[in-house]
């Protein structure tokens, strides 16, 4: 099996760079420190990931220290993730325009400056504004990642690269909550919450200097569709997110109001207006933010689709239980975080090896993971169906859930970057990206809402009622999965 040829492809790159050995290519590379550049880019990834999840933990602590409502609590943990949804796309487009280096260490700078300021927020207001600004940088930064991969690695190269990236994905999530645990347990010198914030800096300084030494400098006369920024197009789908994003992060808390549910019926109109644009604007020579092209790639629509539905399982998942188990299991929050680090284990091994698999078995990968995910979702609410510690069955079931969808992630995300061109990397980058965050906010609100609100109805001693309901539910949408993956498989390039 083959992957079609791209402008990305050892050949193209070789090419296109006549000055270089083929040597790079061979190793499946086009950077002579491979390595690095991927640590470097990786780690910041995992850092503004970091950020989504580490603050939940320290919100009980913030409250109390900065006297904050529950609605300035609300946007201190939502502030970050709105910011960084509404702006990741045109983080790409930037980073398209500028040079995906200068727009990495940008984001970077900003986003370390804002964890400093955050760390020394005095009141509530301070601190949301800064998580703004923080959000921001983070989506400047992370659309880039896919794209320094995508234009420095090739072949077998680029796919233990996005091997790694899968493996930061599910990693992230677990750490912040561990990561958040041991700093507010730890109360490092006296500051409480604070150190949640300013662990960001010293690394933030520590990545910028490598990032300056290692990444490749943005070429010269690189073709571009624009010099010029769709500044029509941004405002549309800035404004079709975040009426999306603000009732899913604060709609939970509030009630769903009404004026939740005009938002997202606003979203969609916006969202169909921004299409209508961009085509039409792609028609006349434009140059939108996401070329319509980009959604034509083989693979690339379902494989947004299953995406989307992976990050809403595994979002859904974490939410659900971080609560039944700190509720209903009397976890520390430390103990809670860890309790998922088998799952981010087992996610992260099976997006580093899965190509080494024999190639008969690769069609099956994506329907048969979502399928282990719909059977582990199940064997884990019915193992803690009698609000007990399932000891090592539930652990066994975590690990169900955890390679499932890893199954269903890593592969469709190497099919449909295996024939994106280098000039459509950014589009993909800041699609995949922006599908990630939007399946983690569909994710909590759909699924968390569900296990609050059973929660509610079934009163004391219904938490594991409550989940095992969650749980099915999670099958189900594992279930859709299967059948969306069983076509991403069939339409899809295949990759070794």
């Amino acid at each position: 099996m083959t992957t079609t040829p791209s402008a990305a492809s050892p050949a193209a790159t070789t090419s296109a760079h006549p000055g270089r050995s083929d040597m790079s290519s061979k190793a499946g590379t086009t950077d002579k420190r491979p390595g690095m550049l991927l640590a470097v880019v990786l780690a910041a990834q995992f850092m503004a990931l970091l950020d989504v999840f580490i603050v939940n933990v320290a919100a009980p602590t913030i409250r109390t220290e900065l006297d904050a409502s529950g609605a300035g609590l609300q946007m201190v943990i939502a502030g970050y993730t709105i910011s960084y949804a509404v702006l990741l796309i045109t983080g790409a487009r930037l980073g398209d325009l500028l040079g995906h280096r200068r727009m990495y260490l940008g984001g970077l700078a900003v986003f370390t400056v804002s964890s400093l300021a955050c760390g020394l927020a005095a009141g509530t207001g301070q601190l949301i504004a800064f998580r703004l600004v923080q959000g921001a940088g983070a989506a400047l930064m992370i659309p880039q990642v896919l794209s320094l991969i995508q234009r420095n690695f090739t072949g077998e190269g680029r796919g233990r690269a996005l091997g790694a990236y899968a493996a930061v994905l599910a990693t992230g999530a677990a750490a912040g909550q561990v990561v958040g645990g041991l700093l507010v347990s730890a109360d490092l010198f006296g500051e409480g919450w604070r150190p949640v914030f300013l662990v960001n800096v010293p690394v933030g300084a520590v990545l910028l200097v490598l990032g300056a030494r290692v990444l490749p400098k943005d070429r010269r006369g690189e073709p571009e569709r624009s010099r010029s920024l769709d500044l029509p197009g941004l405002v549309l789908l800035a404004a079709a997110v975040s009426l999306l994003t603000v009732p899913l992060v604060l709609g939970q808390e509030e009630g769903w109001p009404l004026w939740s549910w005009l938002s997202l019926g606003a979203s969609v109109v916006f969202f169909c207006g921004f299409l209508v644009f961009e085509s039409r604007l792609a028609r006349d020579g434009g140059a939108p933010l996401i070329a319509p092209r980009v959604l034509r790639i083989p693979g690339m629509a379902l494989a947004a689709v299953r995406i989307l539905l992976v990050m809403a399982v595994n979002a859904g998942f974490l939410f659900s239980l971080t609560l039944y188990i700190q509720g209903a299991l009397g976890y520390s929050p430390l103990r809670a975080g860890l309790s998922f680090a088998p799952t981010a284990v087992v996610f992260g091994l099976i997006g580093l090896t899965w190509r080494t698999w024999p190639q008969r078995l690769h069609r099956a990968l994506v329907p048969g993971g979502f399928a282990l995910a719909a059977v582990s979702s199940v064997a884990v609410g019915w193992v803690l169906r009698d609000v007990g510690d399932g000891g090592v069955a539930m652990y066994a079931a975590f690990m169900g859930l955890g390679a499932g969808l890893s199954l269903g992630f890593s592969p469709v995300l190497a099919r449909a970057l295996a024939t994106v061109r280098q000039e459509d990397a950014a589009d993909a980058s800041g699609l995949l990206a922006t599908v990630t965050q939007l399946g983690q906010l569909l994710g909590v609100a759909t699924f968390g809402t569900l296990f609050l609100n059973r929660l509610d109805a079934s009163g004391p001693g219904g938490a594991a009622d409550a989940l095992w309901i969650c749980m099915l539910a999670l099958a189900g949408a594992s279930v859709l999965g299967a059948v969306v993956g069983s076509v991403a498989g069939r339409k899809a390039p295949t990759v070794r």
